[in-house]
């Protein structure tokens, strides 16, 4: 029976061999096609087809129906199948499944699985064709243009700058009378996301402290009537006395860049920005308390943080949403040499607390404590700041969500329901005073950078110590450690640095601008 059905398949490809003709130097100029079934149809079918390939398999006289029933089993949620020479237009058409049509938000995921599956499934079809060297893509809608428009381009995304051999570009198009707009936006989501990945994936020798504010600059240079930028350089962080920030750049040659910026997105000045904070140590050695070689390289991406805000404020002006943000991102190296911070300094942040630095490679959390200070004077509606912080929020989450500290339910909840959105989930974290008193109880300052016992809870005494330079009543402290990188766990992104939570910021900017 199996011999059977792969004789019939292949006489009705050569049915439709004649539209296959054109030359194999002709090839990249053909086009591909991604379209999506649903797991089960009515009436017992074993699939159900959108509506954009319902109409495509109009066009051929049901071939498309007749060819997925004779081809091997059912099209389940996360597989595909590619076909030849089935239309002159489209040389290869990759059919992906999407799983149940009546799939929504999931109250045990806590994200909408209906959107995650057409992302992953066309992310894969989208792959599929790339790999065949297709250099253009028409790309079925899914019923949700912007997820369908996320999956294909978070999943095209290959960074491949340094090297001589490189993956095929293709570019993408909504297929048919998918909705423009929602495609559009989800271009703009997942090329918002790519640029964070291409900033933490790049060597650090590549994105220095200067290069990434010269970057930051350069995307944001399209959108100079609505932006403002300034990179702020040693002297002026010396003036305001971030003496915290200033003692972990001493270490490197590197200078070291506060970078700032103003998104002006609503003409009424009187609605106070919201404030994005994102830590941005481009490459991190662990100072004096160095780290081991074995998995160092990876360190050039403990500025995830500020490139995931960077790339949220990016989008935002692409988006033209209609909110004032402010980004700052503190840039520096943390490097060992005979200037670097030592275990057992103390230094003076710029709020006058002084620190006890019992451990250089606890960092982070030194920056960004002068950085949420100078934040606290633009009197924002809310101060979010993200950061690869700590390894224990990896042990305690992994790679399944971003962990979220916060004094505020209401900024849970709009964080919360914006990752639901995303599938690029949150889970909140305690922000006890259990915790507090571990990095109060110091020998020699007000504060101690690591925890009183640190091997235990070190997530949540890093938060803790950040809460110590907090006085708004609407803050969140984002740990990114665990999604930093993507091994397979997402199927819509290679393997490689995440750009994790760039999508969800941005949706969480929107839903403020609309709330105002």
């Amino acid at each position: 029976m199996l011999s059977l059905r792969r004789g019939v398949l292949l006489a009705v490809q050569r049915q439709h061999c004649r539209y296959f003709s054109a030359s194999q130097n002709n090839w990249n100029a053909r086009k591909g096609l991604v379209l999506g079934v649903y797991d089960e149809g009515k009436e017992g079918s074993t699939f159900q087809l959108t509506e954009a390939t319902a109409a495509f398999d109009r066009a051929l006289s049901g071939k498309l129906t007749e060819m997925l029933k004779i081809s091997g089993p059912p099209l389940k949620k996360g597989k595909n199948r590619i076909f030849y020479g089935v239309h002159e237009d489209f040389p290869c058409v990759a059919v992906v499944g999407l799983g149940k049509n009546n799939a929504g938000v999931c109250g045990t995921e806590y994200w909408d699985t209906c959107k995650e599956n057409i992302r992953a499934a066309v992310s894969a079809g989208c792959r599929l064709l790339q790999d065949l060297e297709v250099s253009h893509v028409e790309v079925d809608g899914c019923g949700d243009a912007q997820s369908a428009a996320e999956g294909a381009v978070l999943g095209l995304f290959h960074y491949d700058d340094l090297k001589t051999k490189k993956k095929p570009r293709v570019t993408t198009q909504p297929h048919r009378s998918a909705d423009v707009a929602g495609w559009e936006k989800g271009i703009l989501y997942g090329e918002g996301q790519n640029l964070a990945r291409l900033l933490m994936e790049a060597p650090a020798n590549y994105i220095t402290p200067t290069v990434f504010a010269d970057t930051i600059e350069q995307k944001l240079s399209p959108y100079a009537d609505r932006v403002t930028v300034h990179k702020r350089p040693q002297g002026w962080i010396e003036e305001q006395k971030m003496g915290a920030f200033l003692s972990v750049s001493k270490g490197s040659e590197e200078p070291p860049v506060f970078l700032e910026l103003h998104y002006n997105g609503c003409p009424d000045h009187t609605h106070t920005p919201l404030l994005l904070v994102g830590k941005g140590i481009t490459f991190d050695s662990g100072g004096i308390s160095l780290k081991p070689s074995s998995g160092m390289d990876a360190m050039r991406a403990d500025m995830g943080g500020a490139a995931t805000v960077c790339a949220s404020i990016v989008t935002a002006a692409a988006l033209k949403l209609p909110i004032n943000i402010i980004g700052l991102a503190p840039l520096c190296e943390n490097m060992p040499s005979g200037k670097a911070n030592k275990p057992g300094d103390v230094v003076r942040a710029k709020n006058e607390k002084t620190i006890q630095v019992d451990n250089t490679d606890a960092e982070g959390r030194l920056i960004l404590a002068d950085a949420l200070c100078y934040a606290h004077s633009f009197n924002p509606r809310a101060i979010v700041n993200a950061a690869t912080l700590t390894g224990a929020m990896d042990v305690a989450l992994g790679s399944a969500a971003t962990g979220v500290f916060t004094n505020s339910d209401w900024l849970w909840n709009e964080l919360h329901k914006a990752s639901v959105v995303t599938g690029d989930r949150v889970w909140r974290m305690p922000l006890f005073q259990h915790y507090t008193r571990q990095v109060t109880d110091s020998q020699l300052a007000d504060l101690n950078n690591v925890g009183k016992y640190s091997r235990s809870g070190g997530a949540c005494t890093a938060a803790a110590f950040l809460k110590e330079f907090v006085t708004s009543p609407h803050w969140a402290h984002l740990d990114i450690a665990g999604v930093m990188s993507n091994k397979d766990e997402v199927p819509y992104l290679r393997k490689g640095m995440s750009g994790r939570p760039t999508r969800t910021l941005v949706e969480f900017a929107a839903r403020l601008a609309n709330q105002s």
